[in-house]
């Protein structure tokens, strides 16, 4: 399958070690859940990266030259925060404003940030990437996808188990400093790490523009 087929593509060897190492001491003082933290593109050392030409250039391939970051979450593993994530997809996005249009919703609020679960028609429009401030290891809870399965547009709990079983799934195993870019449709899940050890991965999302869809906006978290 070629990548726009499979839905994501992995890409060794994007940010040298000392770099994942600034990033790592810089998001060790944020405010963090067990699992990580979420909206830091306020942070300047996060947005840095994100806007950096490396995730820029990468990022274009998949949304368009006018690909702009618009949320980054940090996902932590270790011995004393290990978790893991069941089979689903990436469905909500964070928006400006509530509104009432069809095919967006239920609503929520995370961090005093609106959501909606949107339509396919927006997720398409949206890539994400993972650098990995770690190496993601069979061991460490990698993240494992089901090739192909972001075609089938937004799936129900049961439809998504049910590609799990169809198809099969790949580990994203990857080198500390690499990339994986994922659409948000893929069916996706991890499994708790196995050796204890670090798996740190800064997500960062990019659409082809603030304005996902006609009259709606995204918010820059």
């Amino acid at each position: 399958m070629q990548v726009a087929e499979t839905g994501y593509q992995v890409v060794q060897e994007r940010f040298s070690s000392r770099e994942c190492s600034e990033l790592v001491e810089t998001v060790s003082a944020v405010s963090r859940s067990r699992a990580g933290a979420r909206h830091l593109m306020a942070n300047p050392a996060v947005a840095a990266v994100a806007n950096d030409k490396r995730l820029i250039d990468l990022a274009r391939l998949w949304v368009g030259d006018s690909a702009v970051a618009f949320r980054a979450t940090l996902f932590e593993k270790s011995a004393e925060t290990n978790w893991l994530i069941p089979w689903h997809q990436d469905t909500a996005l964070p928006l400006v404003q509530k509104f009432d249009f069809a095919g967006w919703g239920p609503w929520s609020q995370k961090a005093g940030v609106n959501y909606a679960h949107a339509p396919a028609s927006a997720l398409t429009r949206v890539i994400a990437l993972r650098l990995h401030l770690d190496q993601s290891t069979q061991d460490n809870g990698p993240l494992r996808v089901v090739p192909g399965s972001h075609r089938s547009g937004v799936l129900s709990d049961e439809s998504v188990r049910e590609s799990v079983s169809a198809s099969g799934f790949v580990n994203c195993c990857v080198a500390q400093g690499g990339v994986i870019a994922m659409r948000p449709l893929i069916v996706h899940s991890s499994s708790k790490a196995k050796n204890g050890k670090f798996r740190r991965v800064l997500h960062i999302e990019y659409a082809h523009s603030i304005q996902i869809a006609d009259g709606i906006s995204l918010a820059v978290v």
